[in-house]
């Protein structure tokens, strides 16, 4: 049975339902002016593209070649019969040469423009059932015959092509999918991952064996069906000879349209995507194949490949630029070609990785989003290289990206962990502005920058903030808290931490006794400051040398010398011995007293525990010089000279007060000289003192000179 008489019937009636006007004879011109509108002539339609086409039996046997047909039975008349990629070509198929009547027609309305695609389809379909278009083309009998133009002829073909080829990709996906999930690819994918093989590597592998597996079975697929035609040539060529050629009749092949009601609705793999909003679905499956199938770099080769050599070759301090254009020159890189150069280039030479890739930034070809830059300023942040990292954040700002939390994130660790409060503060409040809750890390890194700022109070306050988010803080941060509390001597902050680790369910340990102990003795609570040490050891904990130090440096502060000797003696029954920090706070406090022998008696023990700490030769240099022994003195003062980086303000006013005290005017001017060196600033009471000493000069030399 021919296709003609079925499919003219089934358009007609799918014409009806769009349209009340009469159907448009089969053999209607595109350009004929009776489905004109009144008010203007059309113009024929023009072609999108200007290639030479192919006849219409070339795509026929590509879409046969996607998949078998199923024949309908003739007698069939139903509409819902589904006819596979027939179907599926013929829904494309009038989707996209819908689009462009109508936009060569822009004036007609909307019946004109179905009546024209009627009449398209019943001439596509009823050419391809004949099989082939060759004596359309001939623009002699085009321009004679009733038919359609040859320009609209080539927009025919040109759409076929089109959506020939986007079915064969289809295809090739769909196959591409079944191979990665074939038994073959996975048992090696299974090997590879035993032998040590991860990551993106793996996925690179697990692409190029099902791709190796999907060619090798086309290609035996081909040369069966070259076996097949082969036979079938050699039948007929037989049969010819022999004078017996029969031709088997076989039932005719009918492929219909889909169902139309209203506008054209089409539909693939069984999803209605008529709807505009598929577009962007169709969007996202678009990119997400990209991760799918990952796109493969370009081979390097020739003149490429030593420029890639001399790239990887160059050193730090070197200029990668001119290289890196000629590279570009001779690839036209895309990013998947960029990222293995920078890959390479991690591997051999870190430094010159972060100079490239930050040059590489810029670069159009490279399609840099904003992870680029966060991964390179964490790059840098890790490296403690804060300046490098801000020009990197700069220069993504200027190309008006903002920071996100991933980004924000990296700030807040990079600024806290290099002591820069503000800026990490600025980073944090970002995070929390763009409703991000932020995790124990980013806390832990705010809060050990408001310790290391001298702040441990907005530090505590972060850590209520994750209490109250029920996530319990790391032992770590308490004992910081509870360090910065025992230093500036702020008891009530470190009884609260103290509390805090109890509730938190952290039992006390001796380096939190040992801190409680040194936060009442620098308060100036002697009395407190030995309970706590009293509760440590009924706790359990013997004291060492550092907490024993602690406690007595508590009693040197009220110079309770007898109640500090008592309580060394009754330790040392219990079988402690004094180590280097006890003998330095009891020298330095023998000293202040001004008693040189005790004072030397127990300098001899502390050289016998280790290395002299720059405190003693404080201590050393203000007795001696109150003393008049100039020549110790001075010995002592050029230790602390060569430690002079890590003199603080008060000590270096102890050892300025302790030479004028002595009567050395000039050391102390010196000494006074470097104080201002090293960007401090001298108090008052220094200031008065100095100018005392100096006047003082002034008139014991008047005195010399003037004769008896």
């Amino acid at each position: 049975m021919k296709m003609k008489p079925f499919f003219s019937k089934q358009a007609k009636t799918l014409f009806r339902k769009t349209t009340p006007k009469p159907p448009f004879s089969p053999s209607f011109h595109i350009n004929s002016p009776s489905i004109s509108p009144p008010s203007s002539s059309l113009p024929p339609l023009k072609p999108q593209l200007h290639k030479p086409f192919n006849p219409i039996s070339t795509f026929t046997r590509s879409l046969h070649s996607l998949h078998q047909l199923q024949p309908l039975e003739p007698d069939t008349e139903s509409d819902e019969e589904n006819d596979g990629p027939m179907n599926e070509f013929l829904s494309r198929f009038v989707y996209v040469i819908r689009g462009k009547i109508s936009e060569a027609y822009p004036d007609c309305d909307k019946e004109t423009i179905n009546g024209m695609l009627l009449v398209i389809v019943e001439k596509v379909v009823f050419e391809m059932e004949r099989g082939g278009l060759d004596e359309m083309l001939d623009v002699s009998k085009m321009t004679q015959s009733l038919d359609l133009s040859q320009d609209l002829w080539k927009t025919v073909w040109e759409v076929s092509n089109s959506v020939l080829e986007d079915m064969r990709k289809a295809r090739k996906r769909e196959e591409m999918k079944k191979f990665i999930q074939s038994e073959e690819v996975k048992e090696m994918c299974h090997f590879a991952g035993q032998v040590g093989i991860r990551g993106a590597m793996l996925r690179e592998l697990r692409f190029k064996w099902a791709r190796e597996k999907m060619e090798e079975s086309e290609f035996y697929k081909e040369l069966e069906r070259i076996r097949r035609e082969t036979r079938e040539d050699d039948s007929s060529e037989s049969m010819r000879i022999d004078g017996e050629v029969s031709v088997d009749e076989k039932p005719p092949k009918v492929v219909t349209l889909p169902q139309r009601r209203g506008k054209i609705k089409y539909k693939i793999y069984g999803l209605d995507l008529s709807s505009e909003e598929w577009a962007e679905v169709a969007d996202r499956i678009h990119e997400a194949e990209k991760i799918i199938i990952p796109e493969e770099p370009k081979l390097i080769t020739g003149k490429c490949k030593m420029v890639t050599q001399r790239i990887l070759g160059l050193k730090k301090e070197d200029d990668p630029t001119a290289l890196l254009a000629e590279w570009k020159e001779l690839l036209q890189p895309s990013r998947v070609d960029w990222l293995r150069l920078l890959d390479r280039l991690k591997e051999q030479n870190v430094g010159l990785y972060l100079k490239v890739a930050e040059i590489i930034l810029s670069e159009e070809s490279f399609g840099t989003n904003i992870r680029d830059y966060s991964r390179l300023i964490d790059a840098h942040a890790k490296a403690n290289r804060i300046k490098d990292a801000e020009r990197i954040l700069h220069n993504m700002t200027e190309k008006g990206i903002e920071p996100d939390i991933l980004t924000s994130t990296i700030l807040v660790l990079m600024y806290g962990a290099a002591g820069n409060l503000d800026r990490a503060k600025d980073a944090f409040e970002k995070l929390r502005s763009q409703g991000f809750r932020p995790d124990m890390k980013v806390y832990n890194s705010m809060i050990m920058a408001y310790v290391n700022a001298g702040q441990p109070k907005a530090g505590e306050s972060l850590m209520r903030e994750l209490e109250v988010r029920d996530i319990k803080p790391g032992k770590e941060i308490y004992m910081e808290l509870l360090r910065a509390f025992a230093h500036r001597g702020h008891v009530d902050g470190a009884q609260r931490i103290v509390n805090a680790m109890q509730f938190a369910g952290l039992e006390p340990t001796l380096e939190s006794c040992t801190l409680l102990v040194e936060a009442y003795g620098q308060a100036g609570d002697p009395d407190q400051a030995r309970n706590n040490f009293d509760y440590m050891m009924t706790s359990g904990y013997k004291p060492d040398d550092r907490c024993t130090s602690s406690m007595i440096a508590a009693y040197e502060k009220k110079n309770l010398l007898d109640k500090a000797l008592n309580l060394l003696l009754d330790l040392e029954k219990d079988g402690f011995e004094p180590g280097l920090a006890t003998y330095t706070v009891l020298v330095d406090w023998l000293a202040k007293l001004q008693l040189v022998d005790e004072t030397e008696q127990l300098l001899g023990k502390a050289v016998e525990k280790g290395d002299i700490p720059l405190k003693i030769q404080i201590s050393l240099c203000d007795m001696y010089s109150r003393a008049g022994v100039e020549k110790k003195a001075r010995k002592a003062l050029g230790i602390v000279e060569r430690e002079k980086q890590s003199l603080s303000a008060d000590e270096f006013e102890r050892i300025i007060t302790g030479l004028l005290a002595g009567g050395l005017d000039q050391d102390a001017k010196r000494i006074h000289e470097v104080m201002r060196a090293q960007g401090y600033t001298s108090s008052e009471p220094i200031k008065v003192a100095l100018i005392a000493a100096q006047a003082l000069s002034r008139q014991k030399q008047v005195g010399r000179q003037v004769p008896r």
